[in-house]
C-alpha cells in the first residue's frame, strides 16, 4: 500500500535529518582529525606526500563505493523492495557484493605492484625522498581502500531500508583510527615515520568502518549466499547502469586528480592546502547536498504511478529539496569567500600550521566558495535521473564540466600566476575557482535537460538572491566583530585564541543571517523551524 503525500513528506525529511546527523558527527570528527594532522604536520613535504598518496586508492573507493552505487544500485534495489519482491533485492544485493570483491581485489593488488608509476601519472612534480614516501604510503593505503568499498556497498543497503544514520556515522571509527596513530606516536616519530603509521592506522579504521556496519545489514540479508553471475536481469541492469555512471564518476575524480596533478608543480604546500580546502568545502556538501540527495534518491526511486504522477512527485520533492540546499549553501559560500580565514584558523591553527598557512587555505577555500551552490543543487539533479534510470545524461555533462575543469585549471593555476607577475601559491585557489565555473555550467546543462523531462520546477531565484542579500548583510557584519578582534588572533595567544574568536564571529555571523532571512520573509527549513518553536 502506497505512502500518502503528507507520510511521504514526513519520511524525506526525517531521512534527510538522519542523514545529516550522521554525516555532522562523521564531519565533525573528521574535523578534528584534520586538526590533528595539521598540527603535526603543517604543509611539509611530509603533507603533501599523504595528501597525494591518499588520493590514489581514493580513487578507487570513489569509483566503486558510494556514488557508483547510489546510481546503479540502489534505484533498483529499492525499486524491488517497494514492490515487495524481497527475496529478488537480496539476490541483487549478494550478486553485486561478490562482483565488488574481485573486481577490486584485482584492482587492489595491481595498484600496490604499480604504485611507482601511478605516482609519476598523478605527481609527476615530485622528486627524492618525497616520491620515494608517497609510493611507501599508497602501497600502505590501498587495502583500506577495498574495505571503504564494501562499507559502500553496506551503506547502499541501509539507507534503501531507510537506516541512515549508521551508514554516514560509521566514519567516525576511521576518523578516531587516525587520531589514535597520531595519540600513539606523535612526538615521538620523524614526520616520514609518522606519516607511514597514521597510514596503518587508516586501514585499521577502513576495516572497522566496514565491520560497524556489516551486522545490521547481515540481519536484512540473512542467510548470505555470495554468489557471482548475471543470471537475473535485475543483475545485468545493475551492471549496464554502472558503466556509464562509472565512466561518469571517474571522469569527475579525473578532475580531482588533475588538480592534484597541476598542484604537485607549486611550491611545497600546495597538495596538502588543496586538501585542507577540500575538507572544509565538502562539510557543507556532505551535509545539504549529500544528505538530502542521499535522502531522496530510495524515495524517488520507488514511486510507483503513471510517468505524470511520478514526474509530479519528482517535481514536488526537487523544488522542496532544492529550497532547503540553498537556504544553508548560501550562508556557507559568503562565509568560506568573507570570513574564510576564520573557518581555517577554528580548524587548522595549531603546531606547525601557523598566519600564513592560515591565510594560503582561506584563499583556496574562497575559490571553492564561488561553485558552492551548484555543486550541492547538482547533487539532486543527478539523483532525480539516476530514479529515472537515465546515468547517461549526467556522464554527457560530467564530461563537459572535466574538460572546462582541466581547461580553465591548467590556465589559472601555471601560465595566469606568471603573466601577472604574482606569487606562483595563487595557482592553487586559481584550481578551485575553475572548478566552481565548471560547476555551475554542469548544473544550468542538468537543470534544463531533466525540465525538459519532467517538467519545470517553480523558479526559485527570487528566494536565492533575497538569501544572498542576507548572506552578505550578514557577513558584512561579521567582518566588522572579525576587524574588532584581528589584533588578539595577530598577537595574542594566536592558536588558542583563533578556537574562541573563531566561534565568536561565525556564530554572530549565522545568528544575523537567520534573523536577515526572517525579517526578509524567507520560509525556514521545516527541521529548522521545529528547533525554534522548542
Amino acid at each position: 500500500m502506497n505512502e500518502t503525500t503528507s507520510q511521504k513528506t514526513f519520511s524525506a525529511r526525517a531521512s534527510a535529518l538522519a542523514v545529516a546527523a550522521g554525516i555532522l558527527l562523521s564531519r565533525l570528527v573528521g574535523l578534528v582529525r584534520d586538526r590533528v594532522f595539521a598540527h603535526y604536520f603543517g604543509n611539509s613535504d611530509a603533507a603533501d606526500a599523504f595528501r597525494a598518496a591518499f588520493r590514489i586508492p581514493n580513487f578507487l573507493q570513489n569509483l566503486f563505493g558510494e556514488g557508483v552505487l547510489s546510481a546503479s544500485f540502489i534505484p533498483i534495489y529499492a525499486r524491488l523492495r517497494a514492490e515487495e519482491r524481497h527475496e529478488e533485492a537480496s539476490q541483487l544485493a549478494e550478486a553485486i557484493f561478490a562482483l565488488l570483491f574481485l573486481v577490486t581485489s584485482v584492482l587492489v593488488v595491481a595498484g600496490v605492484f604499480a604504485a611507482p608509476w601511478l605516482i609519476d601519472a598523478i605527481a609527476p612534480g615530485f622528486h627524492g625522498p618525497k616520491r620515494l614516501l608517497t609510493i611507501h604510503l599508497v602501497q600502505i593505503l590501498f587495502p583500506g581502500a577495498a574495505l571503504l568499498v564494501f562499507s559502500a556497498w553496506c551503506l547502499g543497503i541501509l539507507n534503501s531500508h531507510r537506516k541512515f544514520f549508521l551508514s554516514y556515522a560509521a566514519p567516525v571509527v576511521w576518523n578516531l583510527a587516525i587520531i589514535a596513530a597520531f595519540w600513539w606516536k606523535g612526538g615521538h616519530q620523524s614526520e616520514e615515520n609518522l606519516a607511514v603509521t597514521v597510514a596503518i592506522g587508516s586501514v585499521v579504521g577502513s576495516g572497522l568502518q566496514f565491520a560497524i556496519q556489516l551486522p545490521t545489514v547481515l540481519r536484512f540479508l540473512w542467510p548470505m549466499r555470495l554468489q557471482l553471475g548475471f543470471h537475473t536481469e535485475q543483475v545485468r541492469t545493475v551492471v549496464r547502469n554502472f558503466l556509464p555512471v562509472f565512466v561518469s564518476r571517474g571522469v569527475v575524480q579525473i578532475s580531482a586528480y588533475v588538480d592534484s596533478l597541476l598542484a604537485s608543480f607549486l611550491p611545497t604546500g600546495a597538495v596538502s592546502a588543496l586538501a585542507y580546502a577540500q575538507t572544509l568545502n565538502s562539510l557543507p556538501v556532505s551535509l545539504f547536498g549529500m544528505a538530502i540527495s542521499a535522502a531522496e534518491l530510495p524515495a524517488m526511486s520507488s514511486e510507483l504511478g503513471t510517468q505524470e504522477e511520478i514526474a509530479t512527485a519528482l517535481r514536488q520533492r526537487l523544488a522542496a529539496g532544492l529550497q532547503n540546499i540553498a537556504f544553508f549553501v548560501v550562508p556557507s559560500a559568503v562565509a568560506f569567500i568573507v570570513l574564510g580565514d576564520m573557518i581555517v584558523a577554528t580548524v587548522y591553527r595549531s603546531g606547525h600550521f601557523g598566519g600564513s598557512d592560515v591565510t594560503f587555505v582561506w584563499r583556496v577555500l574562497a575559490g571553492s566558495g564561488v561553485g558552492l551552490l551548484a555543486s550541492t543543487s547538482g547533487r539532486l539533479y543527478s539523483s532525480a535521473f539516476y530514479a529515472l534510470r537515465n546515468t547517461r545524461t549526467p556522464l554527457n555533462f560530467a564530461l563537459i564540466r572535466v574538460a572546462l575543469t582541466l581547461g580553465l585549471g591548467y590556465f589559472f593555476a601555471l601560465p595566469l600566476p606568471r603573466l601577472l607577475g604574482i606569487d606562483h601559491r595563487w595557482g592553487v585557489p586559481g584550481l578551485t575557482l575553475s572548478a566552481g565555473i565548471a560547476g555551475w555550467v554542469e548544473f544550468t546543462l542538468l537543470r534544463r535537460a531533466l525540465h525538459a523531462r519532467i517538467g519545470a520546477i517553480p523558479s526559485l531565484a527570487s528566494r536565492i538572491a533575497r538569501l544572498w542579500l542576507a548572506a552578505l548583510v550578514a557577513a558584512g557584519a561579521g567582518y566588522g566583530v572579525k576587524r574588532i578582534f584581528s589584533p588578539f588572533v595577530d598577537h595574542a595567544f594566536p592558536s588558542h585564541a583563533s578556537l574562541v574568536i573563531g566561534p565568536i564571529v561565525l556564530v554572530f555571523y549565522g545568528v544575523c543571517y537567520l534573523g536577515l532571512a526572517m525579517l526578509m520573509g524567507i520560509a525556514l527549513p521545516g527541521t529548522l523551524r521545529r528547533l525554534l518553536r522548542r
